[in-house]
């Protein structure tokens, strides 16, 4: 097997409105907004079928991305980059949690990785 897409993010200009709606919506369990985590809260996975999260972007844009989990996170952004990628974040560790990296594809889609 490949890949697999083990994450998924909703990110928006008020992360409170966007927790509520999902919440009511298809009634996933999202976890508190953490503002030292740029208002984030987790999705649990029993819930929604897959782990995930609700964010605040810092510009205002909405975005949604997956991530995928990758056994080398530079490796990969580097056969991204060279297929045409740009690299969004570094390979970066996340406090508590794991290590991430994004790209913008050729289609400018935000796309995660995380380590394996």
């Amino acid at each position: 097997m490949g890949s697999p897409i083990v994450h998924f993010e909703l990110i928006g200009k008020d992360a409170a409105k966007l927790r509520d709606f999902y919440m009511q919506l298809f009634d996933w369990k999202i976890g508190e907004l953490m503002p030292d985590m740029g208002n984030y809260g987790l999705i649990e996975e029993a819930s929604s079928g897959i782990a995930g999260g609700i964010g605040q972007s810092d510009d205002g844009q909405p975005r949604s991305s997956v991530y995928a989990q990758v056994p080398d996170l530079q490796a990969t952004l580097d056969k991204a980059v060279a297929m045409g990628a740009t690299v969004v974040m570094p390979p970066t560790e996340i406090p508590g949690g794991p290590w991430l990296a994004m790209f913008s594809d050729p289609a400018g889609n935000i796309f995660g990785l995380t380590k394996g």
